[in-house]
C-alpha cells in the first residue's frame, strides 16, 4: 500500500532507476468501413541521464517491430477478407453474365 505522498514506479528497472511515465506507442488505421488501432506504452524517464536515454530507445527498438508485427497481421487478414469478397462479387457478376436476358429460378440445394 502507498503512502500519500508516494507514487508507485511500475517501469522502474535497473537501467533506469529513476521513476517512469510511460506514454503510448500508437499506429491507427482508419478506412471508410473499418478502423483499429494499435498502442504500447513507451516508457519515458523523467530526467535526462545517459542510462535513461538508452532505456527509452532500447524499449522503443523492442515496440516498434512488435507494432508492426500486428499491423502486418491485421492488414494481412484485411486483404483476406478483401480477396474473399471480390471472388464472390465475382461469381455473382459472372453468373448474372451468363444468364443475362433469361429467367433464372434459383432453387435452395
Amino acid at each position: 500500500m502507498r503512502s500519500r505522498g508516494q507514487t508507485s514506479c511500475p517501469l522502474r528497472s535497473p537501467a533506469t532507476p529513476d521513476c517512469q511515465h510511460a506514454h503510448p506507442l500508437q499506429a491507427v488505421y482508419a478506412a471508410p468501413d473499418a478502423g483499429t488501432s494499435f498502442q504500447h506504452e513507451l516508457p519515458v524517464a523523467t530526467n535526462t541521464s545517459l542510462a535513461a536515454k538508452q532505456a527509452h530507445l532500447a524499449a522503443l527498438q523492442t515496440l516498434v517491430p512488435k507494432l508492426q508485427e500486428q499491423i502486418n497481421v491485421y492488414l494481412t487478414a484485411r486483404m483476406e477478407e478483401d480477396k474473399k469478397a471480390q471472388g464472390a462479387i465475382s461469381e455473382k457478376e459472372a453468373a448474372e453474365e451468363e444468364n443475362y436476358g433469361e429467367e433464372v429460378v434459383e432453387e435452395d440445394a
